[in-house]
Order: C-alpha cells, then sequence, then structure tokens
C-alpha cells in the first residue's frame, strides 16, 4: 500500500528556515523551495500562478526582509516583503480548496517591556520599522480568516546554514587580531535553532491539514525552551565552540548595556515568547536552548571536518 505524498510549497528558498525545512522534511512530503530567481512575491500574478500551479497541500512563508537596522531607512522594501508579499501569498491561498498556511513571524512586534512571557494574545507594540512590517504581515493573514493559516512567531533564530549570530560570534572569536569582545546583556530572550522551529512547523502544517480545530488565523508563539541575554548566548557559544574544536582559544566576553552599541533599530529589552498554546495544540516540547546550540555547533564541526 503506498503512501499519499503531500506537497509543500515554501517560500524564501535561500534562508535557514527554509533550508532546515528541506531538510527535516517528513518522508510523505515533497517540498518546492522558491525565491527570488523564481518568483517574484510582489507580483500577485506571479503568487497566484505559482500556487495554483504546484497546488500545494501546505504554503509555509519564511521568505522576509530581516535586517533590523537596514529597514530603518528602506521602509518601503521592508514593508514590501513582509506586507505586500504576505498579502499576495494570503490572496493565492484563498483561492485554493484545501491549502493551509504557515506565516513565520517574530518576536520583534513587542515592546520588551513585559515581565513575564508574551502570551499570544498580548498588545503588540513593535519598536522598529523590521517589526512594524512584520506585524503588518501577520494582519494580512489574520484579517482574511483562511481556514487552515497560522501566524507563528519566533525568535533570535540561528542555523549551520547562512548569516546569523552564532556564526557572527564564532567568526569574530576566531579574529587573531581581537583580544576581547562586547556584548549587549540587557536584551533577553529565547536562542532558537532552526532546525527545532522547521520540526515545529511541520508538526503544525500536517494537523492544519488534518483537522479544523485550529481558528482560522491564530496566532502561536515557537522558540526552544528557556531564557538568555545577547551576552549568556554568546558565552555559551564560545564554551561549547572551544569544547568541539571550532575555537583555538579563549577570549574575555565583557557585558555592556545596548546603550553602549547603539544601532538604528530598536530590539525589545525582554521577548520571551509564552509557547504553551502551541505545545498543547500541536503536541510539541521544546528543548533546551543551551542543548540545540550544543547540537547546531556538532553539525557545524562535522562540516569542517
Amino acid at each position: 500500500m503506498g503512501t499519499n505524498i503531500n506537497r509543500a510549497l515554501v517560500f524564501g528558498k535561500s534562508g535557514q528556515v527554509a533550508w532546515e525545512l528541506q531538510r527535516t522534511a517528513p518522508v510523505n512530503w515533497k517540498v518546492e523551495r522558491l525565491g527570488r530567481a523564481e518568483i517574484n512575491l510582489l507580483d500577485p500574478a506571479q503568487v497566484a500562478d505559482a500556487i495554483g500551479a504546484y497546488s500545494p497541500d501546505l504554503v509555509i512563508n519564511a521568505a522576509a526582509y530581516t535586517a533590523v537596522d537596514k529597514a530603518e531607512s528602506d521602509r518601503e522594501a521592508a514593508f514590501a516583503l513582509n506586507q505586500q508579499a504576505v498579502a499576495n501569498i494570503a490572496d493565492a491561498v484563498a483561492l485554493q480548496e484545501r491549502t493551509a498556511l504557515v506565516q513565520v513571524s517574530t518576536d520583534f512586534v513587542f515592546d520588551g517591556k513585559s515581565s513575564r512571557p508574551y502570551s499570544c494574545s498580548d498588545e503588540t507594540s513593535p519598536l522598529s520599522a523590521y517589526g512594524e512590517s512584520k506585524l503588518a504581515g501577520e494582519r494580512e493573514v489574520i484579517e482574511r480568516q483562511l481556514p487552515r493559516s497560522i501566524v507563528l512567531r519566533t525568535s533570535w533564530v540561528y542555523s549551520s546554514h547562512g548569516n546569523n549570530f552564532v556564526k557572527t560570534m564564532l567568526q569574530l572569536m576566531a579574529d587573531p587580531a581581537r583580544d576581547r569582545l562586547n556584548v549587549v546583556y540587557d536584551q533577553v530572550g529565547t536562542p532558537t535553532w532552526a532546525y527545532s522551529l522547521a520540526q515545529a512547523i511541520w508538526r503544525a502544517g500536517e494537523q492544519l491539514m488534518e483537522s479544523e480545530v485550529v481558528n482560522s488565523g491564530q496566532v502561536f508563539h515557537w522558540t526552544d525552551a528557556g531564557v538568555a541575554s545577547w551576552y549568556d548566548f554568546a558565552v555559551a557559544i564560545q564554551e561549547l565552540a572551544l569544547a568541539r574544536g571550532l575555537l583555538e582559544r579563549k577570549i574575555p566576553i565583557k557585558p555592556i548595556p545596548h546603550t553602549d552599541y547603539p544601532s538604528p533599530g530598536a530590539r525589545p529589552a525582554y521577548s520571551v515568547l509564552d509557547k504553551a498554546p502551541f505545545e498543547r495544540a500541536f503536541g510539541v516540547t521544546p528543548e533546551y536552548w543551551r542543548s540545540q546550540l550544543e547540537s547546531m555547533l556538532h553539525e557545524l564541526a562535522q562540516q569542517e571536518n
């Protein structure tokens, strides 16, 4: 008896989330990834044609304008990809009878003034153009009330693929000309391995296809477990990278306030996300962020060897 093959269409081909979605895809899924070379997400006709031609069971939008600081002076481009492209995708999905949609979003929709993990229903108040544009994209999905769609917020995503905080820290720590590193200590969130985020997306996608239990346009949160500052994250990166042979020497890491490292795009001081609703809805339990970091660095060490 043959296995039914499900079809997933992933936007954001070159990004780390799309890459992890490809390699974590369950055996009964065929995955097509489209990037800028294959499709212009700002062209509604192209998006509708692509989704119509592929007829996917699941669409995952991992495409985004993610340059937080650059977005402050490039608002038009940020809103184009983070809002208008999402609207185009949602409109095209609406034309399909049973296609599910997962829209990946961010902790940057919050202002960071909370002292407890943000719930999915907490008031949003982004501090940056990037956060504003991602929130606008969320609303494009929610307002259309697609019967099998969710918005999934995550935070501090990294992977062995692509550019991210972990790989930047490793490069800086390995620089022989650098004898110390300053890292912000007063911004707190949760590092998230894109591998675990991809697994959570697959779990959600499969359940969205199978049932109507999830309310249309519902918002969920998913990150790895635990809490860290960027300083804590950097210290862990160095410790674990030294143990894996990815670094040859240890350098001092100094905790600094964010005011000592001014940047155009403001970051929330606290952006830990409450994942309990996602755990209940989809039966997935997150693993501790440091354990996930260790797994990713082990993978990186294997790649380098």
